[in-house]
Formats: structure tokens, sequence, C-alpha cells
């Protein structure tokens, strides 16, 4: 959210025809939440289009980028590394400590596609999970970012908009940035 906690969000994984939605889903919700960066595997051609056009549309900062090795972007991260898993300590009892611990550096949080290596849950400064059952891994990246930032990426404001969404209690309306207010 550009401030001094920098997060790079690392989808793991992706099976193109498989993972599609998913893998954009992970791009958005990174953006949208309060992340300032996502990496996707560099065979996610069209997650990497569609979160950039967002970004263009919708405003920023945020980048999103193609990476040949996922697991040596683990590997080389300088900061601390989470791991959203099933498997991993419950969010609510790590979230503190993973705030306290990462502040002033740039945190990485991995999501998985397939199988995920061992060795990334042995590179994780903290492996995370959310409920601990099956489900989403774009519903653990959100509950982890909105606990993560305490809900301020709500109200977070994006740059340079060509397109703004009116909030509304019925209906839909967009609307270009600067334009008469409803």
């Amino acid at each position: 959210m550009q401030d001094d906690r920098s997060v790079t969000v690392l989808r793991l994984g992706h099976r193109p025809g498989r993972d599609d939605r998913m893998t954009t889903h992970v791009g958005l919700t990174a953006r949208a939440l309060g992340a300032d960066e996502v990496i996707f595997p560099a065979n996610a051609t069209d997650a990497l289009e569609t979160t950039r056009d967002v970004t263009e549309r919708f405003g920023g900062p945020f980048e999103a980028r193609p990476t040949d090795s996922p697991v040596g972007e683990v590997r080389g991260w300088d900061g601390p590394v989470v791991h959203l898993t099933m498997y991993g300590e419950p969010v609510q009892e790590r979230v503190g400590t993973i705030q306290a611990e990462s502040v002033g550096q740039d945190l990485l949080v991995v999501v998985g596609s397939e199988k995920v290596p061992f060795d990334v849950y042995e590179a994780a400064d903290w492996n995370v999970g959310v409920t601990n059952q099956p489900h989403s891994e774009v519903a653990a990246l959100a509950v982890f970012l909105d606990r993560y930032f305490d809900g301020r990426e709500l109200d977070r404001s994006f740059e340079n908009a060509e397109r703004r969404v009116v909030p509304t209690a019925l209906g839909k309306e967009v609307k270009e940035p600067g334009s008469e207010e409803p």
C-alpha cells in the first residue's frame, strides 16, 4: 500500500486452461486489497495482461510482472515470506507477529496452485492457514491482506485512474475521474 509495508504477492504455479480465472483473480485481489505488486509464472500471460489493463483503467500504483522461476523468487527473496496454505498455523494467531516482524521490510506472500514443493514450506518464515479447510487461494489472500492491513486497504485511493466505480445501493455506475458527481 505504498507505506512501510511493501507487499508482493507471488502466484506459485499456473495450469493454463485450468487456472486462468483463478490466477487472474489472485492479481486483481492483490491489487484491490493493498499489495504493491504481483508476480505471475511466465505462462500466465492472460492474467498478467488483465491485471495490467485493470491497473491502467482503475488506477494504481501497482505492478504486475512475470517470472520464469516462481520458486526461485521465494528462495531469492530479501525479506520475510508468508506462505498461505490450508496446512499452516491459524492466520488469527500469526498476523500480529507478521505485522510486527515485517515493518520496514518487503513482504512476499506466496499463494499456490498445483502441488507446492516442500522447499517452499521450508523457505517461508510463516506457513499460514485461513480456516485450515480446503477453499480458494483467492479467499485466503483476501482474508490475509485484510487482516495484515487492519482494514486500511478498504479506504485506499488509486492514482491515475481512467475509470472509477461510484458506490450505489442498486445498479452499476462507472465514471471518468473529475466528471460531475451524481
